[in-house]
């Protein structure tokens, strides 16, 4: 029987010689496989994150602005972002939980408005002690200039006297002693006794004797100047905490629009940012969205073409039929080496509503120059290469992201598509877009201009 079951066993080194792999062997081929996968989704990522794009600029010709006297000359086209002149995070002096907030985003406030409100308790109670310290050393500081009062000065009269007769006493008592002692009547140790009960009443009367000299004179001049020194010290504290007080009440510093609103009732604020679930550094941020810029970066190579106060006209990506006068208001004393380009901020000269801070821009610079009526009409033409347009879009390239603009078009022309609107000129359009590529993507050149 044995032997019979013995022959029913599967031999399984011959299964492996008949070709089956080893499970060292399917381990490998499963661990290639996932690398394989990871390598190829890593590449992937890689290449979405990190896309190398060509691009183009946006050619204008004969690009003519104003009226019938003068043409104002497109000499550079430009593009960045509106911000506002001076934005300013309105923080706290104190610190304290927020008691009140008297104001939404959006809203428009005045310089001097309360916006903000802070417990208060604690800096009353600080302000009634220091108060109150104040009060001490006044009062300490008069009783001094009164000097001392008629009864402290028969007070110390009626004691000199005591001490005087006391002394008187003394001495009497003190010869009677002398001669019964040298009479042979009274001991040596009574003799003694006498003598010290003299020179005791004789120190006593000088003590009340310059303390009622003390009285009599009054404080001295040092003692009522360190008062008055202490004086002022408490004044100080008065000030101190009264400022602490008043500084519990947040006040708008200046005119204008509320951008954000970063505290809520009951909240924390602290005189230094500490994080976002934790204390907060400020607890508004305004600005004056009637002092709005246009923050560009000019590269180098087209710096040359722009002077002081040079003249812009400046639209946006929101409405792009609207047109703002502007000027340059500010040059960077200094370049970007990175990017190769230097800061210029443009001042609208008359913005609106319809103008909000970080909204894209593009500027326009001209150059006033004499034209005929006729050619004054002339309207801009721009032509961007038929490859750049993707289902009625194009894609600006600001900074390192993709941004989608929509473009009405009149036609091919040797030069290229005519743009009719969507675009000014000069901006940096990305050639044969990729379908994967969507608004706001990041990009980099491949070959930088």
């Amino acid at each position: 029987m044995d032997q019979d079951l013995k022959s029913l066993r599967i031999d399984r080194s011959l299964k492996r010689d008949a070709g089956e792999p080893s499970p060292w062997a399917r381990r490998i081929i499963v661990t290639g496989v996932l690398l394989f996968v990871l390598l190829g989704a890593g590449r992937w990522i890689y290449s979405m994150l990190n896309r190398a794009v060509e691009v183009d600029t946006a050619r204008a010709v004969s690009q003519q602005l104003g009226g019938a006297a003068k043409a104002n000359t497109v000499i550079l086209n430009a593009t960045g972002y509106i911000i506002a002149h001076h934005k300013i995070q309105v923080t706290s002096k104190v610190i304290g939980k927020v008691a009140w907030i008297g104001v939404e985003k959006g809203d428009r406030v005045k310089e001097g408005q309360v916006i903000v409100r802070l417990e208060d308790e604690e800096y009353r109670a600080q302000l009634q002690q220091a108060r109150g310290q104040l009060a001490n050393l006044e009062a300490r500081l008069q009783e001094l200039l009164n000097g001392s009062r008629p009864e402290e000065i028969a007070m110390a009269r009626a004691n000199l006297e005591q001490a005087r007769a006391d002394v008187n006493n003394f001495g009497i008592s003190l010869e009677r002693t002398r001669r019964l002692v040298a009479e042979k009547v009274a001991a040596q140790q009574l003799l003694d006794d006498a003598q010290a009960r003299y020179d005791s009443g004789v120190a006593r009367v000088n003590s009340l004797d310059r303390a009622f000299e003390l009285v009599r004179i009054g404080p001295r001049k040092e003692q009522i100047d360190a008062v008055r020194g202490q004086i002022e010290q408490a004044k100080g504290s008065v000030a101190f905490f009264e400022t602490q007080l008043s500084n519990t009440v947040i006040k708008a510093p200046v005119t204008g629009t509320i951008l954000e609103r970063v505290v809520e009732k009951g909240e924390f604020v602290t005189t230094s940012f500490v994080g976002e679930r934790g204390a907060k550094g400020y607890v508004v941020s305004l600005a004056d969205l009637n002092d709005l810029q246009v923050e560009l970066d000019i590269n180098q190579n087209d710096f040359a073409r722009l002077g002081p106060r040079q003249k812009g006209i400046v639209t946006t990506d929101a409405y792009p039929d609207r047109k703002y006068d502007g000027f340059i208001y500010e040059i960077s004393p200094e370049a970007n080496r990175q990017k190769a380009t230097v800061q210029v901020k443009v001042k609208v000269a008359a913005p609106d509503s319809f103008l909000r801070p970080e909204m894209n821009a593009s500027v326009a610079f001209v150059s006033e120059e004499k034209a005929a009526p006729e050619a004054a009409a002339a309207r801009p033409v721009v032509f961007i290469p038929a490859s750049a347009i993707r289902n009625g879009n194009v894609f600006v390239l600001l900074g390192d992201r993709a941004l989608q603009r929509p473009v009405r078009t009149s036609g091919s022309t040797p030069q290229g598509i005519r743009v009719d609107e969507g675009l000014i000129g000069g901006e940096d359009l990305i050639i044969n877009p990729p379908e994967t590529l969507k608004n706001g993507d990041r990009v980099h050149r491949r070959n930088p201009a």
